[in-house]
């Protein structure tokens, strides 16, 4: 091992933890380890001494890790290395609905005011932070907390305000379909950006007021500012620190989505696409074939309201279930967090445009196919979408969804079904090949076909595939 190579030796520092001179992830052997650097060291131990990390993870706020004697990914500056609890899955905020981002701030504000009972603080607020770890968000980032000095006002408010309450509040007054800014600005909606976005009305709530416009307008003001302007006036009392959080957590609470009706929520309630008999024999199949492949993990792609994802959770599959509507997700996510479910992670997505790596050096935030593969997709009810609504043709849906996972349980939905007519009423149809024989042989392409089940009195089709 060479000295100028720092020590790295089999090490594979991961791309999206390199900014911070306090430590970083890396992954040595399929084990992900995070490694904390000297400069961080005396915040480390106060963390562990104080009592502060046994209560965040006692309450599921912060992930848990194990000291470990294992080398340092890079030498040079290293003082120790954790082994955290490994996550299911890596989601990120442009990937969340309006609850679940919402409970990612008011879980961060917690952390937050728990640290400060510990003489502590969080010098980050960054979204990218927080992940859903058994049904429920948490902090993942051990290096994010540092003693506080006396009398310093909150370092990272406007983080805060960048991650969480200016996308809310977007997504609340003006569209949930806003929260996919987080893609574009990686740091937080500016929050000039944010404010000339928001109507007027949201004025009238003071906590925006405050943290939104006049905090935008400080920004402005101090723009060119040698120091913050915090710090220019004076020191900053415990009191009007935690009352800065306590009006943060009432503007956040006080948001919620509009009651617009989602197209797709209820798609299974009101629907006549499948007489009751066919919906059963689908559930009936789904389950068998599940069944047979007993996987460990399962990525549902169309998931609405995540019904079919639920057979795959009951049978014991962490299951991701991605949906590109923003109510059903938020709708999924809702009643898996009242069921205490902790295998079921609803997440939106748009399988046609779907999440790009971007970031540094197009690096720090993975693709979908990335984070895979799941060992099953369901696709159940979506090919016709992406076929017909999109101009997707099949030979690249089979590649795709090959890619994303080593089994596959596909339904085939044929021409003359109502609802493929639908998306047929406003447009010429010039789609000759889709048809059932072309789907097959773009799905033999890629997949050996174990089943192929008729759906009764429906005219669908159901596939159980096995990647080649």
């Amino acid at each position: 091992m060479s000295e100028e190579d720092g020590g790295r030796g089999d090490a594979e520092p991961l791309p999206g933890s390199f900014r911070d001179p306090a430590g970083f992830v890396f992954r040595r052997e399929g084990t992900l380890f995070r490694q904390v650097n000297e400069i961080h060291r005396p915040h480390y131990d106060r963390l562990m001494s104080s009592g502060l990390y046994e209560d965040l993870v006692g309450r599921g706020l912060l992930i848990p890790h194990a000291e470990v004697d294992g080398s340092p990914a890079v030498r040079q500056g290293a003082s120790l290395v954790l082994r955290p609890e490994p996550l299911r899955f890596v989601s990120y905020p442009y990937e969340w609905s309006f609850s679940q981002l919402r409970d990612a701030a008011l879980a961060t504000l917690r952390i937050q005011e728990a640290a400060l009972d510990h003489g502590m603080s969080l010098r980050d607020a960054s979204a990218f932070n927080v992940q859903f770890h058994e049904g429920r968000p948490l902090l993942i980032d051990t290096l994010s907390f540092e003693e506080l000095p006396e009398g310093r006002p909150w370092v990272a408010y406007r983080q805060f305000c960048q991650h969480f309450l200016a996308p809310l509040a977007l997504m609340s007054y003006r569209d949930a379909r806003l929260g996919r800014l987080s893609s574009v600005h990686l740091d937080g909606i500016p929050l000039d950006l944010a404010v000339g976005l928001l109507p007027k009305s949201a004025r009238l709530r003071p906590g925006l007021q405050l943290h939104l416009f006049s905090h935008a307008k400080s920004q402005r003001r101090h723009a060119s500012d040698a120091e913050p302007a915090a710090a220019s006036r004076g020191k900053f009392s415990m009191q009007a620190f935690r009352g800065v959080l306590d009006s943060l957590r009432g503007s956040i609470e006080g948001l919620g989505l509009p009651e617009d009706v989602s197209v797709w929520e209820d798609y299974y309630g009101t629907a006549a696409h499948y007489a009751e008999e066919a919906m059963a024999r689908k559930e009936e199949l789904v389950r068998k074939f599940l069944a047979e492949i007993q996987p460990d993990s399962v990525w549902d792609l169309g998931a609405n309201v995540g019904r079919f994802s639920k057979l795959a959770t009951e049978g014991g599959a962490f299951t991701v279930a991605f949906d590109v509507d923003h109510a059903c997700v938020d709708h999924a996510y809702r009643d898996a967090k009242t069921a205490g479910e902790t295998k079921l992670l609803p997440l939106v997505l748009d399988l046609t445009n779907p999440s790009p790596a971007i970031g540094w050096s197009n690096a720090e935030r993975a693709t979908v196919a990335e984070r895979g593969p799941a060992d099953a997709v369901l696709a159940l009810a979506l090919v016709h979408h992406l076929a017909i609504a999109n101009n997707v043709p099949l030979p690249a849906v089979a590649d795709y969804l090959a890619a994303l996972g080593r089994h596959l349980v596909i339904e085939f939905v044929p021409k003359d079904d109502q609802m493929v007519q639908v998306l047929l009423r406003n447009r010429e149809d010039v789609f000759p090949h889709y048809t059932a024989e072309r789907f097959t042989e773009a799905l033999d392409s890629r997949f050996e076909i174990v089943h192929r089940e008729p759906i009764a009195d429906s005219g669908r089709v159901l596939f159980l595939g096995r990647r080649r």
